[in-house]
């Protein structure tokens, strides 16, 4: 690292702490849902729908705003300070909502002031991400000259921080939220945001001159009621958060908001492609389009892990390991753990691969992957065969979900990111990297939607194993069934596809598999270089 500028161990640090902040509230935000509030497990995957929905959606406005007026490094140090702002105020978490006795049945007492603290809380955290997360790799792009070699490299380093905070984010917050209370690990959570935000501003200095706003002497001019355009825009993230904080608040209107920006969005990317493309530009656009659909499948089997199966390991998992019991928010580590044992040896395997001819094009990579996590559902259903009536599976079985659901991952995020930049004429790069953003976050919402189908009655968990255990397993099989068949439609479908591609190929000689794969420039030696 010592070769590299010295802004990217800022870029490193602020990222890895602001990635810890974000996992390790969302190890306990299920919990906190469906045991504090005691919502039900319906509303608690609703709740955590639109609150992931939206923080992997409001990246696009924030990099938009950052590219137009206020500059990357302004845009991360706003981020920031939304984000600390909000995991602090998660602190503040009020008296335990109570079960009472109403006509027919049972209510639910909560305290509305401090619910309203809640969502709020949510409301900065996704404002906060939106305005941080793209921006922060355009600070770090913006360390390299566009032909510097160490530039690859020094991605590599920053997608390696990501990982390390998300590793040991649940492990920390996770065992601080549930055994001394949930202020300790959403405190925990708040304090490395805040560490993040310290040390941005602290390395300004090693920033300077790079990502720095479009225009400074725009940014100070008065354009409204006295007010500078830079301060025009943070009033404009004010009211992100307040549209975010009703959003979360009344969830069930998600949806339609993201719909309707889906179809303009689709509607857009159609215009352009057929009305300001060559063909071979408008055949690569449609290719994109249509495996980032897939991905939207691929991500709302990805999302419940913070989710269905963080309740799944709470109810169902025996987490015992030497005699010491796990708590279920901190085996949300082990993805971050995976990503991080298992990209190298990604990047080893589609470097042989493709010297020998046999790297998997993109659309199949796609399939792959789709496969992958529809298989990793199988694993807690062969678990549960395993374990027999009345008992828990064994950790082993729902740490091999983590596992495959990785792999799936490798197979698809790292590849989609570089089929943009690759595919997408320069001109609309930008907008096709924010569309992936949105396919996350529909993705997430739909997450939402199919978590629903493992919802079980309050209690049912711990009073009844093997009900419980039928309710998630039969799930988890349907969630296997769509994988598995979204993968192989997606491998039928990848000849067509891999010819609208337009890759330059020179097939002769070539061995079968190769030929059915599709052969191209693939030599990259990058993570997820297709």
């Amino acid at each position: 690292m010592l070769e590299h500028p010295k802004g990217l161990l800022i870029c490193f640090g602020t990222e890895m702490w602001e990635r810890f902040s974000y996992y390790g509230m969302r190890a306990l935000l299920i919990f906190y849902l469906t045991k504090h509030f005691l919502f039900t497990d319906e509303e608690s995957y609703a709740i955590y729908g639109a609150y992931t929905s939206l923080a992997w959606g409001l990246p696009v406005i924030g990099g938009l705003l950052a590219d137009r007026y206020l500059g990357s490094r302004k845009a991360v140090t706003m981020g920031a300070i939304l984000l600390s702002c909000g995991h602090l105020l998660l602190t503040v978490e009020g008296p335990s909502a109570i079960e009472t006795a109403i006509a027919g049945g049972t209510g639910v007492g909560r305290s509305e002031s401090y619910l309203n603290l809640f969502f709020l809380s949510l409301a900065l955290i996704v404002a906060g991400v939106g305005f941080l997360k793209t921006n922060i790799s355009t600070v770090v792009g913006a360390l390299y000259a566009h032909d510097d070699p160490r530039r690859d490299a020094g991605f590599t380093i920053f997608y390696l921080g990501i990982n390390v905070g998300a590793a040991i984010a649940p492990l920390i917050c996770g065992w601080l939220g549930s055994t001394y209370g949930w202020r300790y690990g959403f405190g925990m959570a708040g304090i490395g945001m805040l560490s993040g935000l310290l040390l941005f501003l602290w390395g300004q200095r090693f920033l300077e001159g790079h990502a720095e706003p479009p225009n400074y002497q725009l940014l100070r001019r008065r354009v409204f009621l006295g007010l500078t355009r830079e301060g025009l825009n943070y009033l404009g993230a004010a009211a992100i958060v307040v549209v975010a904080w009703q959003l979360i608040q009344h969830y069930a209107h998600v949806g339609a908001v993201l719909g309707g920006f889906g179809v303009i969005l689709a509607a857009g990317i159609l215009y352009f492609s057929f009305a300001r493309c060559t063909p071979v530009e408008r055949d690569r656009m449609l290719v994109v389009a249509a495996l980032l659909v897939f991905s939207i499948l691929f991500w709302s089997l990805y999302e419940q892990v913070g989710s269905s199966l963080n309740l799944f390991a709470d109810r169902l998992v025996d987490r015992q390991i030497f005699g010491i019991e796990m708590q279920a928010a901190q085996l949300q580590s082990l993805p971050g753990v995976f990503v991080i044992l298992l990209a190298p040896l990604f990047t080893v395997l589609w470097t042989v691969m493709g010297s020998r001819n046999l790297n998997p094009n993109i659309p199949v990579k796609f399939a792959i992957g789709l496969t992958v996590i529809g298989t990793a559902f199988a694993m807690p259903v062969i678990g549960t065969a395993m374990a027999g009536a009345g008992h828990k599976i064994g950790l082993i079985w729902f740490a091999a979900v983590f596992f495959l659901m990785v792999c799936g991952e490798l197979c698809i995020a790292p590849i989609a990111m570089n089929m943009i930049t690759r595919l997408c004429p320069k001109r609309v790069v930008g907008l096709m990297m924010g569309t992936y953003f949105l396919s996350l976050s529909v993705g997430s919402f739909v997450a939402a939607r199919f978590a629903n189908l493992t919802s079980l009655q309050r209690g049912v968990g711990v009073v009844d194993i093997d009900a419980a255990m039928i309710q998630y397993t039969s799930s988890f099989k349907a969630f296997t069934a769509v994988g598995i068949s979204a993968g192989a439609f997606l491998y039928l479908l990848s000849p067509l596809l891999y010819s609208r591609m337009h890759e330059p190929s020179d097939q002769h000689g070539v061995s079968w598999i190769a030929r059915l794969y599709g052969r191209g420039a693939h030599k990259s030696t990058a993570v997820g270089a297709p």
